[in-house]
C-alpha cells in the first residue's frame, strides 16, 4: 500500500521525486502524481495529523482505494484450521472462497494472491508449524537405541529391556513401553498398546525397515511382513515404511526417541527394577509428565495439541488384533 503520509513528509522536507520514490518503494511517476494531487487539494503534511492512513488515501486516490476495498479479505485463521483436516488443500479452499464471494457479490483474490497472503499470515503468526502434518494422519514407530535394565532377583544379573516408542507427529504426543526383546510379538504388542493409549488409530503407519515390519523394500517394490500387514488391515491403517537410508522420513519419532531416552531412561538409570511390570509402571508415569510438560518455544503442551488431534483419529475396532504366526514349511 502506498504510504501517502511519508510521501508528503518527504516532500515537505524538500526531497525531489526520485528520492521520495526510492525511500517509499514507489515509482517516480507515482510520487509526482501524489504530490501534484495533494497540492491541488491543498493537503500538506502538517495538516493531516488528525487523518487516518485510510482517510488520507481516500482523499488522494479515491478510485484506487475504492477498488481495493471491493476485494473480500479471506479469514486466514479459519483457512489454516481447515488446511489441517485430511484431504483439504489450499486450492480447494480458494475455490470455496471464490464461490462465497460470487454468492455475496464480492470480488475475490486471484489464486496467486490468495496463496501469497496466506503464506504471509502463516509467517507472521508462525502458523505453518503443523501444516505438513495433518492431525490423525501419521503414527511413527521405532525401537529406542538405549535399553533399560532389569535386575534378576535370583542371580542379581542385569537384563536388557527394549523400549518401543510411538509418536503422533502433529502433536508430538508419545507412547513408550518396555519389552524383553524386539521380536515380532513384542513389536505387534507395542502397536496394539499404543493404539489403546491414543484411543484411536491413524490413517498412515510409518515404521523403519525392520524385518518385523518389512520383508523387502526396493525402489520398485515393498513387501510387508505378513503379520504386520494383517495388523494394519485390522486397524484400517496404511503402512508406508521410511525410504532406505532416509532418517528424515521418520524425524518425529527419531526426535521423540532421543527425548524419551533422556527424559525417561536417563532419569531412572540409578533405580532398580525387578520386573517388566515394575519398569513399565515408572515409564508410564514419566511418559505422562513428558506429554504434559509445557513446550519451551511455544505455548501449550503435547497433551494440549493431542486433545485437538484425538477427534481426527480413526475409531478402534471392536476387538484388538490377535497375532498370528506365519512360517514357510519345508516338506
Amino acid at each position: 500500500m502506498t504510504n501517502y503520509r511519508e510521501i508528503l513528509r518527504l516532500s515537505g522536507m524538500g526531497f525531489n521525486y526520485t528520492k521520495i520514490a526510492e525511500a517509499t518503494g514507489i515509482t517516480r511517476q507515482t510520487a509526482a502524481t501524489v504530490i501534484r494531487q495533494a497540492n491541488e487539494l491543498g493537503i500538506r503534511y502538517d495538516k493531516i495529523t488528525e487523518l487516518s492512513d485510510r482517510e488520507l488515501a481516500q482523499k488522494l486516490n479515491p478510485k484506487g482505494t475504492a477498488a481495493r476495498l471491493t476485494y473480500k479479505l479471506p479469514d486466514y485463521e479459519e483457512i489454516h484450521k481447515e488446511l489441517q483436516k485430511p484431504g483439504v488443500t489450499i486450492m480447494l479452499l480458494w475455490q470455496e472462497y471464490c464461490e462465497k464471494c460470487r454468492q455475496h457479490g464480492e470480488l475475490p483474490y486471484q489464486e496467486t494472491q490468495f496463496r501469497k497472503y496466506y503464506h504471509d499470515f502463516a509467517a507472521q503468526t508462525k502458523a505453518t508449524m503443523h501444516l505438513t502434518r495433518k492431525p490423525g494422519e501419521l503414527m511413527e514407530v521405532d525401537w529406542a537405541g538405549t535399553t533399560a535394565k532389569i535386575t534378576d532377583n535370583i542371580t542379581g544379573n542385569l537384563i536388557d529391556a527394549y523400549i518401543f516408542v510411538a509418536v503422533l507427529p502433529y502433536s508430538s504426543y508419545g507412547y513408550a513401553e518396555a519389552f524383553w526383546d524386539m521380536k515380532q510379538p513384542s513389536w505387534i504388542a507395542g502397536h496394539i498398546n499404543a493404539y489403546e493409549y491414543f484411543g484411536g488409530t491413524t490413517r498412515i503407519l510409518v515404521p523403519d525397515n525392520l524385518k518385523t515390519s518389512v520383508t523387502k523394500h526396493t525402489k520398485n517394490e515393498i513387501v510387508l511382513n505378513k503379520a504386520y500387514q494383517e495388523m494394519a488391515e485390522h486397524y484400517g491403517t496404511a503402512v508406508i515404511p521410511t525410504r532406505v537410508r532416509m532418517p528424515k522420513d521418520k524425524a518425529a519419532v527419531e526426535g521423540t526417541v532421543g527425548i524419551i531416552s533422556t527424559y525417561i531412561l536417563a532419569a531412572i538409570r540409578n533405580e532398580k527394577f525387578f520386573s517388566l511390570a515394575e519398569l513399565n509402571e515408572v515409564i508410564r508415569k514419566r511418559l505422562h509428565d513428558y506429554n504434559h510438560k509445557p513446550f519451551q518455544r511455544k505455548d501449550g503442551s503435547r497433551a494440549g495439541l493431542f486433545a485437538d488431534e484425538r477427534q481426527f483419529l480413526l475409531p478402534l475396532p471392536k476387538n484388538a488384533y490377535e497375532l498370528s504366526e506365519w512360517r514357510v514349511a519345508s516338506v
